[in-house]
């Protein structure tokens, strides 16, 4: 029996013979289905696109991608053309992949970091990993939405929300909160409207949307995927990361942004010898629903094989206060370098700021720009005041994880990624509860989040944290806890 679907009929000009379902469909399954003809590329793009179409613009409405890649059909045809007669370039062939609005792609696409100001900016060429993932055979599908300047403008800010592209609104309920900044990467890839997605983060953006989504967020080792041509926050911290359904599909995206391998160590569920330690002293511990899904957590990982070390409390007073400190410092030294080299038609933060004061009921319609002064007031990255903020960062939070994992002798630190999302609130802002990303986000370790369970229909992960360099062990652990837990459960979209 032919059916055609409206939307695909637009997009590709015929009929698919039957349409295939790509929800919840893994990197490997769809591998399968080329290689045996069921499907293409082009076909699988299509789907995707006429998701976008029906669950993110209309429908529910998540507002997720700021906008289609309109190339993406004709390299997703190319891509089907060069399989017929070269074979596959690798495991990402074909597989169509959504880019935070803040990564450089000199193509039909804007890269906007969700401003106004940026809101036409094509840079001069790719981003450094976006350079990996074409070469590698990804189909880049489009551009997420984000917290503006990655959730870098206002300490009263609106998770999600930029002002090109709106308020994504949580997977799982649309009145919820999608954590921020990397929430429209996240969002899209829980609702199926991607496999993959790659999000940037500084403190929080990868792993908070990502347990807050149902989904595989691994943030890694600061240097293991190239800053370039990432509109910066803060380079003593920044870097993009993975975004899956599965841990699997997260370390393959991994594997081609970074050009090294992660996933060998993707084994067995068996755990015997690993021995894991339990953070209990995480921002908001208190919270007794997601006390109950962590306790669940660590017990599946015992029953696993894991020795598990628990009740570890890691203090380190005055590392948050002096890591916003070098964020604000870094952020204008970032930004008007990242500006002047990209060719951009506003060339400062000092003018962004302008921009943004000319321009306020569509730029500032529910909160400010103060977190933008502050930083535009900071002097050079030579100054004394940013200089001991760094060393004190930086030492405070890489000697909490090295002396906990070498005292414990354990490979692996957990804690929850998050609560329940929070309904969003245009008035108050974020009302975050529950988070553990800033030791693993300053001092640059890896981190990796994973669906664990939820509390009223909303996803909480738990992150697991090693030591600098490890991700291929700590992503290892996670696909074992994964295996373990079968945790993932999509939303009803």
């Amino acid at each position: 029996m032919r059916t055609c679907m409206l939307a695909l009929l637009v997009v590709l000009g015929g009929c698919v013979t039957p349409p295939v379902d790509v929800t919840e469909l893994t990197v490997g399954e769809v591998q399968a289905k080329f290689d045996s003809n069921a499907l293409t590329a082009e076909q699988l793009v299509g789907r995707y696109i006429e998701r976008i179409d029906r669950i993110d613009r209309s429908g529910p409405g998540l507002n997720s991608i700021i906008e289609i890649n309109p190339d993406a059909l004709a390299i997703a045809r190319a891509l089907d053309s060069e399989r017929r007669e070269f074979g596959s370039r690798g495991p990402l062939h074909g597989i169509p992949v959504v880019l935070k609005a803040n990564v450089d792609t000199a193509d039909r696409m804007h890269t906007s970091a969700g401003s106004l100001a940026l809101a036409d900016h094509v840079p001069p060429d790719d981003a450094l990993l976006v350079s990996k993932l074409r070469e590698a055979g990804a189909v880049i599908l489009g551009k997420a939405n984000l917290s503006e300047w990655a959730n870098f403008r206002s300490e009263y800010s609106s998770s999600g929300w930029s002002s090109v592209g709106g308020q994504t609104h949580n997977a799982y309920d649309t009145a919820r909160n999608p954590c921020g900044s990397s929430s429209g990467s996240a969002v899209a890839v829980a609702a199926n409207l991607a496999m993959v997605a790659v999000g940037t983060e500084t403190n929080g953006s990868v792993v908070c949307p990502s347990g807050i989504n149902g989904i595989v967020g691994i943030k890694p080792t600061l240097g293991l995927v190239s800053q370039d041509g990432i509109i910066p926050i803060a380079h003593s911290q920044d870097t993009a990361g993975p975004m899956a359904r599965t841990v699997q599909d997260a370390a393959l995206l991994l594997e081609a942004m970074a050009g090294t391998d992660v996933t060998s160590d993707l084994g067995a569920s068996d755990l015997g010898g690993k021995r894991i330690g339990v953070i209990r002293n995480y921002y908001g511990a208190g919270h007794p629903s997601v006390g109950r899904i962590y306790d669940a957590g660590i017990e599946a990982l015992r029953q696993a094989g894991a020795e598990i070390v628990d009740d570890i409390e890691i203090e380190t007073p005055g590392m948050n206060s002096a890591s916003y400190t070098v964020l604000l410092y870094e952020f204008k030294a970032g930004l008007n370098q990242y500006l002047e080299q990209s060719n951009a038609a506003i060339g400062s933060l000092q003018e962004i700021i302008r921009f943004n004061e000319a321009n306020a009921a569509a730029v500032m319609p529910i909160f400010g720009q103060d977190i933008l002064e502050k930083a535009q007031a900071k002097g050079s990255l030579e100054d004394p005041e940013y200089l001991e903020a760094l060393e004190t960062s930086k030492r405070l939070a890489t000697s909490a994880i090295d002396s906990t994992l070498q005292e414990h002798e354990l490979d692996a630190l957990i804690a929850p990624t998050n609560s329940p999302a929070w309904p969003t609130d245009h008035i108050n802002g974020d009302s975050f509860h529950v988070g553990s990303s800033s030791l693993a986000a300053i001092s640059g370790y890896p981190s990796v989040t994973v669906p664990a369970g939820f509390v009223s229909g909303l996803p909480v992960g738990i992150s697991f944290m090693g030591a600098k360099g490890h991700d291929r062990q700590l992503i290892g652990i996670a696909h074992a806890f994964e295996q373990i837990t079968h945790s993932r459960q999509p939303p009803g979209h």
